[in-house]
């Protein structure tokens, strides 16, 4: 189990009140939800092994030395050192989470100038013995489902745990319209020609989802789309298509760099990623529990540990 943390406990933070305040006053909505997740992830997705993947540098400078306007607008305004914009009563529950994490003795994860995305891209490519679910509620993780050498599905809870959706190659297909058998590539380059405002990833003007997932299904990749414009004898595609192609040939040569996870970004993990049937530090966990008020969530999720299969 590969958690997306950082999508995770936004998520939270949002879906939950912030009237969800430790005895100090802290809001602690983000954390008890995030800690909520991982209780259910647990005991609904039968995780025995379980890494919170973190964002060591959530704007790396290769993305962003490769395309500028990347995520640029979720800089702070104020920001010297390129720091996101991130809710002022989020900032403070970030390390409470962190701590939580450690004293229970779940596995964190993070590379070195790379987001979570590189690390879970990364773990997902290397693992070779188990099943791997990847939980998030970002679409860009799609890209990780194959079904070899151990099948890899994404829980995407974008519209809620209630609404979860998991998707592995023949979904994701269906989904899209996209080739089954490479899938999860094929979604990566269906993003690089349709973009990502949120992202700051312009896309291929004129070339929306559904023209994006046509192309890269026609052709069988990217990398045969762009082939395809500068072959003269080339018939399939379309004047209009290969002049707007044609046109975002500076973007195209960078983008799939931003889009791709890196598959090579030095992973660290902090622990081994069983899932503990106690707590690391059961005493710390209980001051955590009681300083913050986290109320039923610690001791939920220790009721998980101890309970799995």
């Amino acid at each position: 189990m590969l958690l997306d943390s950082a999508s995770l406990y936004f998520r939270s933070y949002y879906a939950l009140p912030d009237s969800m305040t430790a005895p100090d006053g802290t809001p602690v909505n983000a954390v008890r939800g995030f800690v909520d997740t991982i209780a259910r992830v647990i005991t609904e997705r039968g995780a025995a092994r379980l890494v919170a993947c973190l964002d060591a540098d959530w704007r790396p400078e290769f993305r962003v030395k490769a395309l500028p306007t990347y995520k640029a607008h979720r800089v702070a305004q104020d920001a010297t050192d390129g720091s996101e914009e991130v809710p002022d009563t989020l900032t403070p529950q970030i390390p409470i989470i962190l701590d939580v994490l450690d004293a229970a003795g779940i596995c964190t994860a993070e590379a070195a100038g790379h987001e979570a995305d590189d690390v879970i891209g990364a773990l997902a490519h290397r693992e070779k013995k188990s099943p791997v679910e990847v939980v998030t509620g970002d679409r860009d993780m799609f890209q990780v489902v194959r079904f070899e050498p151990t099948p890899v599905h994404v829980v995407y809870v974008g519209r809620g745990w209630s609404k979860a959706e998991v998707l592995g190659p023949e979904e994701l297909a269906a989904k899209y319209s996209l080739p089954v058998e490479n899938a999860g590539s094929a979604y990566a380059d269906m993003s690089v020609l349709r973009g990502d405002p949120s992202d700051g990833l312009p896309g291929v003007a004129g070339i929306g989802e559904k023209t994006a997932a046509k192309l890269i299904t026609e052709f069988g990749s990217l990398d045969a789309v762009l082939e395809a414009v500068t072959d003269p004898m080339d018939r399939k595609l379309t004047t209009k298509a290969r002049n707007a192609l044609i046109a975002a040939e500076d973007y195209l040569a960078v983008a799939p760099v931003v889009v791709r996870t890196a598959l090579d970004a030095p992973v660290v993990l902090d622990r081994a990623d069983d899932v503990p049937r106690v707590p690391a530090d059961p005493e710390r966990l209980r001051e955590l529990t009681q300083r913050w008020g986290l109320g039923s969530s610690v001791p939920r999720l220790v009721n998980a540990m101890e309970r799995r299969a």
